[in-house]
């Protein structure tokens, strides 16, 4: 990373600079994955993945681990440095569960979410 850069947000942004840096980071609360689980839902490419993974991994907010298995398997987790980024994670979900007036959620959905992510994440009130 640059430390040259001055400004937090910069600093910040430059960490997950990439496309789907957050939702690998988002995916990684919810347990260790391997590659081919973070394209599940996504219009991701293998090279992109890859490079984005290989970033997170390179600025430190997730680890990667070869199994000794047979196919050889690499499974992905959050470092503590990643988990730190817990409260982005969840102010960027309340943003659009609380401000978005037509994010297409009922109430009792909003809620559901709202406490999914606080379980998940790690959020105290």
């Amino acid at each position: 990373m640059n430390k040259e850069i001055t400004c937090p947000v910069d600093r910040t942004m430059t960490l997950i600079n990439k496309k789907w840096s957050i939702q690998i980071i988002r995916d990684l609360f919810f347990g260790k994955k391997h590659f081919k689980e973070f394209k599940e839902g996504k219009d991701i490419s293998n090279k992109v993945l890859s490079s984005c993974l290989a970033d997170l991994e390179e600025n430190g907010l997730i680890e990667k681990r070869v199994l000794n298995t047979k196919p050889v398997s690499t499974e992905y987790s959050l470092t503590e440095y990643g988990k730190s980024m817990n409260r982005i994670i969840y102010e960027i979900a309340m943003f659009t569960l609380e401000d978005d007036k037509d994010n297409g959620y009922n109430d009792e959905t909003k809620e559901e979410l709202k406490e999914t992510f606080k379980k998940t994440l790690n959020i105290d009130d």
